[in-house]
């Protein structure tokens, strides 16, 4: 940060630590945002000449953001990623305008560059049951075999994301009727449990050699540790590719899946947004892939004629 004044460094701090403490950001969100704005903030030093202190970055201009957008896509970052560093941008200059008093209209204004959001894709339920048949065949230890299934049931009977399933502990087993899980940003939620995932999760318990102990990993890697999501991307590729499955069928797919088949099977999105422990109901309409006939039997369920 060497470029950045350290009146800028210091309000760069106190809003990353204001991010940690009362929005629960996790420390991913953290690391980026703290890369995006000071590459910002970097910027607009060469750009002016000079390091910029409070005042000087009060008095911005749109002419200013559309520099540094100009010089960021002429770098050849892609349109996606801009407009992620222009939202922390603009998050730090809110937080910056109120603590100091200033207008910050000049980059709050400017928009994002367009890009073409991708979807999420989820996998047809009879290529789910076959995706989850087959993880078992991939180990040549039966325990080990077991496991994958137990992880990847969850995924797609519970919606969990591959972190939370392979954050159960043991005192968690045998698992319960419902589960209380603590999801991004300390979200808690509530999450039934299928008896497919229980019976998946009690057969890797019947054969795993490492104790059941309350306090360790539920799921274990194969030296007793805890199991890593990478133990599972890989089974889950070596799979689909056996399978002939594209490349979008990942372990966040089966949980893609989940929301798509609860909805195709009569569910109701903002339950469905409950049970992904999302806190937008747009994000989880991005998460569920149906037809248009079953999107408008819906609607008008919801909406009735009068």
């Amino acid at each position: 940060m060497s470029l950045i004044s350290p009146a800028a460094r210091d309000a760069l701090e106190a809003w990353l630590s204001h991010q940690r403490a009362l929005k629960n950001a996790a420390q991913n969100t953290i690391t980026a945002y703290q890369g995006d704005v000071t590459e910002f903030l970097a910027f607009i030093t060469n750009h002016k000449g000079e390091r910029q202190g409070l005042a000087a970055l009060s008095r911005i201009t749109v002419t200013d953001m559309r520099a540094w957008m100009a010089q960021a896509r002429g770098g050849g970052i892609a349109a996606r990623s801009l407009a992620r560093k222009l939202s922390a941008v603009k998050a730090f200059y809110r937080w910056l305008a109120e603590r100091e008093g200033f207008e910050p209209t000049a980059v709050l204004s400017v928009r994002a560059p367009k890009f073409q959001k991708k979807l999420p894709r989820p996998l047809a339920e009879d290529a789910a049951r076959g995706l989850i048949d087959a993880i078992e065949l991939q180990s040549d230890t039966p325990w080990i075999g077991a496991r994958d299934v137990a992880v990847v049931t969850l995924l797609w009977g519970c919606g969990l994301r591959i972190s939370e399933a392979l954050g159960l502990q043991g005192a968690d087993a045998p698992l319960p009727d419902t589960l209380r899980i603590t999801g991004k940003g300390n979200k808690e939620r509530v999450v039934p449990v299928l008896p497919a995932a229980c019976e998946a999760v009690d057969a890797y318990l019947r054969l795993c050699p490492f104790p059941l102990e309350p306090n360790q990993p539920l799921f274990r890697g194969v030296r007793g540790g805890a199991l890593g999501p990478g133990a599972i991307q890989k089974v889950m590729a070596r799979t689909r590719m056996q399978l002939g499955l594209p490349a979008s069928a990942t372990p966040h797919a089966m949980r893609h899946s989940f929301a798509t088949h609860l909805l195709n099977a009569g569910g109701d999105l903002r339950a469905i947004q409950e049970l992904l422990g999302h806190a937008s109901l747009s994000t989880t309409q991005a998460y569920t892939a149906v037809d248009t006939a079953r999107l408008m039997e819906v609607y008008d369920r919801a909406h009735p004629k009068a």
